[in-house]
């Protein structure tokens, strides 16, 4: 399944702040970020559905992050 996020990282350095946490907490899943995009999309590609727990863990850490 694919799931795609609107979400408020619009650089690298923002990119590089969050991506050790999602690499340990979804470490079988394929992930990246379209910062072209107007909404810099977060595009999971993976086969639990892991919306809740990627909109709970972008909020943590301080980053707004809404499904698509």
């Amino acid at each position: 399944m694919v799931f795609v996020f609107k979400t408020n990282i619009d650089s690298i350095s923002k990119v590089k702040k969050v991506t050790p946490k999602l690499n340990r907490l979804f470490p079988n899943t394929k992930w990246n970020f379209d910062l072209e995009d107007c909404d810099n999309i977060l595009r999971f590609e993976c086969n639990d559905n892991i919306v809740e727990k990627v909109i709970f863990l972008m909020k943590v850490i301080g980053f707004e992050c809404e499904a698509l």
